[in-house]
């Protein structure tokens, strides 16, 4: 009867090793200090309601959320030398992680604005991409707003592959690139 204790312990022992040996369950996801995989970002703006306007209606974005940055936090974190900011915050869903596009306006200023002929034509962000179900669709929405592709586009993209993906690019109304990807349906 002992000898029975001793091999059922041992094997025992021996599977509590061999499980404790093993990965768990998202053991294989990568460790980081990101909260959250969405990337959100700013955009300065001559005109804020036209901007709105131009994402809201011409891109189908979200008007989620606004608000004021004051002169002494806008000064203190390095934002404006010593202006305040309103920001209108447009989203591409409703979902809690959907991106944001922060759109600022700072009154009584008047930002420079980037050489954007080409994407490569200035040093830094150039181009935001918005992935869309129908590109057609969106570009119909925007002619509805003179709102019209740069060159040629819809240009194919799909090169032979059959998913019938397309890039158009648009300029918002400060100028900036917005690139729309997707099926050309």
């Amino acid at each position: 009867m002992r000898r029975n204790l001793i091999i059922t312990f041992m094997l025992l022992a021996g599977v509590v090793v061999w499980f404790h040996g093993k990965d768990s369950v998202g053991d294989d996801v990568e460790k980081t200090w990101f909260r959250t995989t969405t990337v959100d970002f700013g955009i300065v703006v001559s005109d804020i309601d036209k901007s709105v306007a131009f994402y809201r209606d011409v891109l189908g974005m979200n008007a989620a959320s606004s608000f004021n940055v004051s002169t002494d936090i806008a000064r203190e974190a390095g934002l404006t030398k010593n202006e305040p900011l309103t920001v209108q915050v447009m989203t591409l869903g409703k979902e809690s992680t959907a991106t944001k596009v922060k759109l600022m306006q700072v009154e009584g200023t008047a930002p420079q604005k980037q050489n954007l002929e080409y994407i490569n034509s200035t040093l830094g962000m150039s181009y935001m991409t918005l992935h869309v179900t129908n590109v057609s669709e969106v570009l119909k929405n925007a002619a509805e707003y003179d709102v019209k592709p740069i060159a040629n586009g819809p240009t194919d993209i799909s090169r032979g592959s059959g998913n019938n993906m397309v890039l158009a690019i648009v300029r918002d109304p400060d100028g900036n690139l917005v690139e729309l990807v997707g099926p050309l349906n």
